[in-house]
């Protein structure tokens, strides 16, 4: 390490701010900024906008564009090549680039914010730095292969999984150190044979300054937050919606389903079942707290799911599917309701409204938990770690 205050680079495309999916990117240049001097490249694209955020001075926001072709010879090498640029199909623009890469020796560490930033700037290899993984894509596209329609697309996703399943197993020879948000991701890189360090930093919550009080409301509410353009929220959203909502209005009639987070209008819902699409919120504590259960049905995706800390953290009861609770270390009936079936998970959302008691006992117990694991306040030391890690890595080297 340099004597002195560590200069950071930090390279996101996940714009820090107060909400949702967000959380994990504003925490960690919080926790970066007690270390060093972090300077923050924003890499603006598909609707983000510098201006949705104030808490961090940029140093620099530059523009990614579109840089794939469809012609056969591309498909085939992108299958072939696990070191092929631009895997995603968007590239920084090249005098770009080219500033940030010339930049790279006056600091210390390079953080990046997912393989997705990384991946656009077309290199291999970068020195004294760490990846900050929030979701595997083979397991993302893996965990889909059961919805895709038809044998064709079956097959393609199939090929896409394989495919990022190679790039995965590359990932030790391009970074200095590797963070994920689980220990069942930490293991999954091991048998892949990654062979760098690999430091577990669990998704969090900010611990509430009181601790919470929950008040359920009468007709009983349950609820769902997160971003609905995200394909796994949407899916698993419609998949309640289709095949659990109509045994819930059966068992409890005047129940209330509430939908929080941008795009809730693209969820199908037929007229006159008791849906509540509130949008964006800009502090959702209030209306969750009003909530007999947190409902989080995701059937497809990777990572680890924010909104199960969020939940903890306000003592909202939680039913979930086996994938939504993945990194939780969860066990049905202790800290929230599992259920992996449309029934199953109909009757656990039920017994959720209909058991207040049991499910505000399992609520109190996620919070516990909580408090030991999942704020900002017990992760805050993982980030530290990681990039001292890295740094005295960098200084033996």
């Amino acid at each position: 390490m340099r004597n002195g205050s560590p200069r950071l680079l930090y390279v996101t495309r996940v714009w820090p701010s107060e909400s949702g999916a967000h959380v994990r990117s504003l925490n960690i240049l919080r926790a970066l900024q007690q270390i060093g001097h972090v300077e923050v490249i924003g890499l603006e694209g598909l609707g983000v906008s510098s201006s949705s955020n104030s808490a961090f001075e940029f140093a620099q926001t530059f523009r990614f564009e579109l840089r794939s072709s469809r012609g056969l010879s591309d498909k085939i090498r992108w299958t072939v090549d696990p070191e092929q640029p631009y895997p995603n199909g968007f590239a920084v623009e090249d005098e770009a680039a080219r500033r940030i890469l010339g930049r790279l020796p006056s600091f210390d560490l390079v953080w990046f914010s997912t393989i997705h930033s990384a991946d656009m700037f077309g290199v291999t290899s970068w020195p004294n730095s760490v990846l900050d993984i929030d979701d595997l894509q083979s397991s993302h596209v893996r965990t889909g292969l059961s919805a895709q329609p038809g044998m064709w697309a079956h097959v393609l996703a199939l090929r896409k999984a394989i495919v990022w399943k190679r790039r995965e197993k590359m990932l030790g020879k391009r970074f200095t150190l590797l963070c994920v948000c689980s220990e069942e991701d930490r293991r999954y890189l091991a048998r892949l044979g990654v062979e760098v360090p690999v430091h577990v930093i669990p998704n969090a919550f900010e611990k509430p300054a009181l601790d919470p009080v929950r008040n359920p409301a009468v007709p009983p509410r349950i609820g769902f937050i997160g971003f609905f353009e995200y394909g796994p929220n949407r899916d698993g959203v419609q998949w309640f919606v289709d095949q659990c909502w109509p045994r819930i209005k059966t068992a409890v009639p005047d129940a209330r389903l509430r939908l929080i987070g941008k795009g809730g209008d693209a969820v199908r819902t037929p007229s006159g079942t008791d849906v509540d699409v509130l949008g964006w919120l800009a502090d959702p504590s209030d209306e969750i707290r009003t909530w007999s259960a947190m409902v989080v049905p995701i059937r497809i995706g990777a990572g680890t799911r924010v909104k199960i800390a969020q939940a903890f953290s306000l003592k909202c009861p939680v039913v979930s599917t086996t994938l939504g609770a993945h990194g939780y270390a969860p066990a049905n009936e202790r800290d929230m309701f599992l259920a992996d079936t449309a029934a199953s998970f109909s009757d656990a959302s039920i017994r959720a409204m209909r058991e207040p008691a049991l499910a505000a006992e399992i609520a109190e117990r996620a919070w516990r938990r909580y408090l030991d694991h999942w704020t900002w306040e017990a992760v805050r030391p993982k980030v530290w770690a990681a990039a001292e890690d890295c740094l005295r890595l960098q200084a033996t080297a």
